[in-house]
């Protein structure tokens, strides 16, 4: 009997994700991971293989370095506004195989109050 991977099946629906989500310099990819400790948010350019910007509860600007629901709004407003400091407005947002509950909708919620359009 087999046991259930939950990390490999992740990988594999974030593979079949980017093969239709692809960030390009008008539009680029707003992409999302989760440590079981930390928030991770990226604005990337795919055709260049360049992170414009990024933001995590790595960062000192930060309150709170947990990776729950509050960080990941916290997390979604602050690369609103790099991302809007580097004159975009409008991504792809890539889930990165994650469900959209949770920490994921939080942080795009927060992303889209902030004046990000996807």
């Amino acid at each position: 009997m087999s046991t259930i991977n939950r990390k490999e099946i992740r990988q594999r629906v974030h593979k079949r994700i980017r093969r239709k989500v692809v960030g390009t310099t008008q539009r680029p990819r707003l992409a999302v991971y989760f440590s079981n400790q930390h928030v991770y948010a990226q604005v990337i350019d795919d055709s260049t293989h360049r992170t414009i910007c990024s933001a995590s509860t790595l960062d000192k600007s930060v309150q709170g370095s947990q990776a729950n629901v509050e960080c990941a709004k916290n997390i979604g407003a602050l690369i609103a506004e790099r991302a809007k400091a580097a004159s975009i407005s409008n991504v792809v947002f890539d889930r990165g195989g994650h469900i959209y509950h949770g920490k994921v909708k939080a942080l795009a919620e927060a992303a889209r109050e902030a004046g990000l359009q996807f």
